[in-house]
Formats: structure tokens, C-alpha cells, sequence
């Protein structure tokens, strides 16, 4: 097969197994058959609105069925699927809304005031179907086939990523849908090509079951749950914004999930502290999960190790990427096989310093990381942006998300962090997440985020803010845990200028939808802490 596109791949694979389940959510079963007689309703009543190929259709979802449905219409008809935040306020969907120039958007009823308002700001008539409203009326009353057009599903086709990055406005990450079709199968299987899914669905081939915990509009989730569908596998989902490890794991017992897609330590730490804490989600047979895969985010060697030692045959898959590139990944079980933290090196990712050298391997020097094979086309409306972002070395395209990195003598790749991130102080460059994976080694720390605060002597000074555990009160007082406990610990593992000089308690960590530390809006909490204090 040639010219890879979801829309087509499962489409043959409703017609083999159309009474396999394809989505399971709460009390709903979607089997293949009816996903693609939904998604065909919704290309028809699309269609009848004038979308069409080359256009974009936004979707601003949480983790119901209804999202992976319109993925699929957008892609039966040749338009461009686009992940449209659910978190956004009224401005930030005009800006997305606007620079996609999306000709539809699917939203949940409760989000359609916020899209009204944005569409106010931008102008100009554009499609709204909201879910638990409007939305099944029209797909009701489209009849199925009246969306086909002249041509089948191309692998050249285009889809959409926003990315808003830790800086400025959400970016586009424009796709051929092939490349990000084939880009996960590859890194997974390098020099293989994926099975005809006609020929695999008769020979009885079937991808594990998937619990993705993150949200669709993350890349991480909507890359496992479309490679899940590809291989004619069922995709289970939470239809909740709220992170509730019990009830992840209740989901991995009762639909016997096969792979659960997470962010991190942000997942990890949670699901643990549930597998100690709650007898009852303990005693709960987690004997089908056999991958845990993580991606967006610092996954410590501590959880990786206490979630190996709970479940026995478990494999932990931490991948290395972002929404222009999939980079590498690590795989670790319980006997051990990867060490933690590092990421293993591929004949397509370098590790480039400013002036496009390689950094040379167990040398002090870092770089950034860079990634040639499959790459987005680059960003939309941003030509500058694009630039930056992809650079040419030795006559071939690389992509540099940001990620800066070491190379070990033995060639492993060791993340420090994100560029835009770094620290900066006293001339000294500080990555948040080697610190913040140290703090949350301590038992008394739930959550820790890591931000630099202007500074007249340091630039700025490295600052951490910290949610304790429920018991971590036990013991010092506060000030004295964050200002004095955790310096030491901190001490113990890393250079004196990494060492945060100042310690905030905080309620909670902001994170982003995706599970990442929300660090803009960290960076003002931290200021205004300190200004307080000082």
C-alpha cells in the first residue's frame, strides 16, 4: 500500500472487522463499522457546508469519541484536521482559529460561547457543530456517501499540530499526513514498512489495546491512539480533564488495556502514589498492562523503577520528541536494560553545537538535539519560525525542537532540557528539568517546577516552587524542609550554581493540558513570591 492516510487505512479496516471495537468511552462502544459510518456522516454534513480539501477543520474536544470521528471526516475529505486547545480562552482560539483559517470547528456545547466570542474577533462565516447539541442532528441528517469526492485520501494531504512551546503564540506544525503517519511506525521498527491493513485485518493482526491518559489535542495522545487504529487495535478513553490515577487504573482492569500512553512525571508520580496508597486499586488485576509509554516530559528513574517493581513483565517506553519531530526513545524493563535518563543514539539525531558541530561523545559540552528523516513541512504563516526551527547540515534537513543534550562515551544521548527554558545565571546555564527530577526524588515533594526570576546580581535566580505530598508537613516545618531539607538534597546531586537559592510552597504546580510545567505562568508566580518575601 502507498500513500498512507488514516482516513483510507481505516477505512478498509472497517469493512474487514467492522464489528471489532475501534473507541470505547464510559458506557459507549464504537466498533469500526459505526466509526466510519459517524465519520462519513460528519464528512457529508461537512461537505454540504462547502468543506473541502485543502480547507481546516478544528477540533476542540477533551477525550471523548467525537474527536477522533471528526479527525477521521476531515481526513475523508481531503481537509486538514486541526487540534484546537479545549483550555484556550476566546483570544488564543481567534489566534489559532485565525491562522489555520479553519472553515469549521467542533467544540463541546459548554466551550461554544467561548468559540462564538472568538469567531466575533476574527470574522468571516465559519462552520460550529457543538457535541451534545447540533452536532448528532447533523449527522443525522446527512446521509452517508454524499461527502465522496474525485479523489481517495492522499498521503500528501495535510494535517495540523498547535504547539504553544513555553514562549509566544501557538504555532502551527504543518504535516504531510503520510510522514506523520509512518514516523512513529518507523522509529519503532526502523527499515520496516507497516502491513497492508486489509491483509493484516484478515490474518487475524490486532495492535494492543490503548489507554491514552493525556489529551487528543496533545500530540502524544493523538500519535498513540491513530497508530492504535491502525493496526485495528481499540482505543479506550477518559472523558475527564482531571487527572485521577484510580480511576486509570480502574479502566486498565476493567478493559484489560494493553498500553497506557502518559506525560511524564506528571502521570507517573500519581499512579504510583495510588498503587501504595488505595488497597483496593492495589489489589486490582493489572496483569494485561504490558507497556507504559511516555513522552513531553522528564520521566524519573525513581517511578520508572517503583512502577517496574509493581507491575512484574511491565515495559517502560520513554520517547524523546515534540510536535516537529519524534526523535528517539529508551526502553527499560525489570531486568534492566536502558540506563535512566538517557535516550538511545540513531544513525538520524545528532547532537549539534551552535556552529552545526557534532558534539563530541563524553565530552562536558552540550548541544542540541537535531533529527533528519520524516519532518513536518514547517510552520504555517511563520517563515521565520520555520528558519529557526529547521536547519540544513551536510546537505540534509534536520529538525531542532530545542532540546539541548550531552552525548555519553558510549553514545547515548543525555537530556538536559529545553532552550527556551534554560536558566541563565551568573553566565551559568541551568535546564528546569535535571533540577526539578532531583527535587521530586525527595519523599516529602509531590510536584516541583523550576523557573528563573530576574535578578539584580545573578540575571536571574534559580527558583523552585514545590507541592509536597500529603505527608510531607511530617517532620520540619516548611520553611525549614524547602529552605534548608531540600537545598541539601538538591546539593547531594548537583553543581552549587544549579542549586535553587530560593524555595516557594505552592498549592499546586500549573501545568499546561498537555502535563507539562505551565512555566510562563509559573515564572510570574515565582516573581510574585519573591517580591512578597523580599
Amino acid at each position: 500500500m502507498t500513500g498512507w492516510n488514516y482516513a483510507r487505512t481505516w477505512t478498509l479496516i472497517a469493512r474487514e472487522v467492522p464489528d471489532r471495537d475501534a473507541i470505547v468511552c464510559g458506557d459507549r462502544r464504537v466498533t469500526f463499522g459505526e466509526l466510519d459510518t459517524r465519520a462519513e456522516r460528519l464528512a457529508a454534513a461537512l461537505s454540504a457546508e462547502g468543506v473541502g480539501p485543502g480547507d481546516t477543520v478544528a477540533i476542540s474536544l477533551t477525550n471523548r469519541p467525537e474527536y477522533l470521528e471528526t479527525f477521521f471526516a476531515a481526513l475523508k475529505l481531503g481537509a486538514a484536521p486541526v487540534n484546537l486547545n479545549y483550555m484556550y480562552v476566546a483570544d488564543e482560539l481567534a489566534h489559532v482559529i485565525r491562522d489555520c483559517d479553519a472553515a469549521a470547528v467542533v467544540c463541546h456545547v459548554d466551550r461554544r460561547a467561548a468559540v462564538a466570542a472568538a469567531l466575533d474577533a476574527v470574522g468571516g462565516r465559519r462552520l460550529v457543530l457543538a457535541v451534545d447539541d447540533d452536532y448528532e442532528a447533523a449527522l443525522d441528517a446527512a446521509a452517508p456517501g454524499d461527502s465522496r469526492v474525485a479523489r481517495e485520501p492522499r498521503g500528501d494531504d495535510r494535517m495540523f499540530l498547535y504547539t504553544g512551546g513555553t514562549t509566544g503564540r501557538p504555532k502551527g506544525v504543518v504535516w504531510r499526513v503520510e510522514d506523520y503517519y509512518l514516523q512513529g511506525w518507523e522509529a519503532a521498527r526502523p527499515g520496516t514498512t507497516p502491513p497492508d491493513p486489509t491483509t493484516a485485518m484478515r490474518a487475524g493482526k490486532r495492535a494492543g489495546t490503548l489507554l491514552p491518559a493525556s489529551p487528543l489535542v496533545h500530540a502524544t495522545a493523538l500519535g498513540m491512539a491513530t497508530a492504535t487504529l491502525n493496526g485495528g487495535g481499540t482505543v479506550v478513553l477518559r472523558d475527564d480533564q482531571r487527572l485521577e490515577a484510580a480511576a486509570l487504573w480502574q479502566l486498565v482492569a476493567g478493559e484489560r488495556v494493553e498500553v497506557m500512553s502518559i506525560v511524564g512525571e506528571t502521570f507517573a508520580r500519581p499512579l504510583l502514589d495510588a498503587l501504595d496508597g488505595d488497597a483496593a486499586i492495589a489489589a486490582l488485576d493489572l496483569s494485561s498492562l504490558r507497556a507504559i509509554v511516555s513522552s513531553g516530559m522528564v520521566f524519573t528513574a525513581t517511578s520508572k523503577a517503583g512502577l517496574l517493581d509493581r507491575l512484574p513483565g511491565l515495559t517502560i517506553v520513554d520517547t524523546l520528541g515534540a510536535s516537529e519531530a519524534l526523535i528517539t526513545r529508551s526502553e527499560m524493563t525489570r531486568d534492566g536494560t536502558a540506563p535512566p535518563s538517557t535516550f538511545a543514539a540513531r544513525d538520524n539525531v545528532r547532537v549539534l553545537t551552535d556552529d552545526n558541530r557534532d558534539v563530541l561523545p563524553g565530552s562536558d559540552e552540550d548541544g542540541v538535539l537535531a533529527v533528519a528523516g520524516r519532518l513536518p513541512l514547517g510552520y504555517h504563516h511563520d517563515p521565520d519560525a520555520t528558519a529557526r526551527m529547521f536547519r540544513e547540515v551536510d546537505g540534509v534537513r534536520y529538525a531542532t525542537p530545542g532540546d539541548r543534550a550531552r552525548v555519553h562515551a558510549d553514545g547515548r544521548i543525555e537530556l538536559l532540557g529545553r532552550g527556551s527554558a534554560c536558566i541563565n545565571t551568573g553566565g551559568e546555564k541551568v535546564y528546569p528539568e535535571e533540577v526539578e527530577e532531583v527535587l521530586r526524588r525527595h519523599p516529602a515533594v509531590l510536584d516541583a517546577a523550576v523557573v528563573g526570576v530576574p535578578d539584580e546580581r545573578w540575571g536571574e535566580m534559580v527558583t523552585a516552587l514545590i507541592e509536597l505530598a500529603p505527608n510531607g508537613s511530617d517532620g520540619p516545618d516548611d520553611a525549614t524542609l524547602l529552605d534548608h531539607t531540600l537545598r541539601e538534597h538538591a546539593r547531594a546531586s548537583l553543581a552549587g550554581y544549579k542549586v535553587p537559592k530560593r524555595f516557594f510552597r505552592v498549592e499546586r504546580v500549573d501545568h499546561t493540558v498537555a502535563g507539562k510545567p505551565d512555566y510562563r505562568r509559573l515564572r510570574t508566580r515565582a516573581a510574585e513570591l519573591a517580591g512578597s518575601r523580599d
